[in-house]
């Protein structure tokens, strides 16, 4: 696909990761109407989060699966679900949680659990549905094209945003279906590449 042919109305548009930016550019240019289960969490592993889909989120951060190898800032403790591969930096507030302690986990539980049948329910309720994923190869794209093809009833896209050394942004035809491949700079992708993504985000728009 290319970038023109995501454009348009959707009914929700979620992030895939695999960091915070794809949430924090829809919120920055009010498209994050519905928060998600991915929003501000690390994914680095894409094809875990394709088996979390496929499963409805079976098996998703489970205290047996949980470590806490440090502190991610003076207010957040990290903590990995080491069987999904997913980092949780933001949830765990140090005021609270120790390295050897997490008293909020069932509230925190409970938010993701929200989330995330919310998430299920708009892949069956929905018309149209965006996806963006922030650094992913072809191979593991496929796949979670051939998941999200089994579990979105009605329309959907995938919009890929690589972060390689090109100095604009740049349209790669991978000539997969219902996939959209661009890359953008890897200099200061936080905030230096926003008027990139406000170019993405001309003429998309939420129901």
């Amino acid at each position: 696909m290319k970038l023109d042919e995501i454009k348009g109305q959707y009914d929700a548009i979620f992030s895939l990761g695999e960091n915070c930016i794809p949430a924090l550019k829809l919120r920055k240019f009010n498209l994050r109407q519905i928060a998600g289960p991915f929003d501000w969490v690390g994914t680095p592993k894409l094809k875990n989060v394709s088996v979390l889909i496929s499963t409805d989120f079976a098996d998703f951060l489970n205290l047996s699966n949980l470590i806490v190898p440090q502190y991610a800032s003076e207010e957040d403790v990290l903590v990995v679900d080491s069987v999904n591969h997913i980092s949780f930096n933001h949830d765990f507030k140090t005021d609270v949680n120790t390295l050897t302690n997490l008293p909020s986990l069932p509230q925190v539980q409970e938010k993701y659990s929200i989330r995330i049948n919310r998430f299920i329910d708009t892949l069956t309720t929905s018309q149209r549905l965006l996806f963006i994923r922030t650094n992913a190869t072809i191979a593991d794209i496929l796949e979670l094209e051939r998941i999200l093809s089994q579990k979105v009833k009605n329309q959907y896209s995938i919009l890929v945003v690589n972060h390689t050394s090109v100095n604009k942004l740049l349209e790669v035809d991978w000539n997969i279906n219902n996939v959209c491949s661009i890359e953008l700079p890897n200099e200061e992708i936080w905030e230096g590449n926003d008027g990139w993504w406000e170019s993405i985000f001309q003429g998309i728009t939420l129901a």
